[in-house]
């Protein structure tokens, strides 16, 4: 199972605040792409997955920064799986210009069916420890 994969951004300058940073609400962006591109190359698309009556929904967020990126840096967001069990995922993100880390953080996210009660993830999401 792939647990990890890293997505390329090309920082669009609408995603800049008047400071000519990122401003900071767009790591959550990046973080959901991440996740996004990440169950892509597991093969399956989000789509499908609530199509099928399972949708993950946050249920925590940490995030720091270290570094500011501008518009038109090219950055490298790598998603991690750290566990996937029960009926949560969590996942752990790093985000860099080259070598530099500009920020790191990690999320939870929970299995609901469409009426909001939590379920357990499809047995294919599941990490075996």
């Amino acid at each position: 199972m792939i647990t990890q994969h890293t997505t390329e951004i090309r920082v669009r300058y609408q995603e800049t605040d008047g400071q000519g940073r990122v401003h900071h609400a767009n790591y959550l962006k990046w973080f959901e792409l991440g996740r996004v591109e990440l169950l892509r190359a597991m093969g399956h698309s989000y789509k499908e997955l609530e199509a099928s009556g399972v949708l993950l929904v946050v249920a925590e967020v940490h995030i720091e920064y270290f570094l500011g990126a501008e518009f038109d840096d090219l950055l490298q967001l790598t998603t991690f799986t750290e566990r996937a069990k029960g009926a949560r995922i969590q996942h752990r993100y790093e985000i860099r210009r080259g070598e530099a880390l500009i920020a790191k953080g990690r999320t939870t996210v929970a299995c609901v069916d469409r009426s909001g009660k939590v379920s357990r993830l499809p047995a294919w999401l599941i990490i075996k420890e």
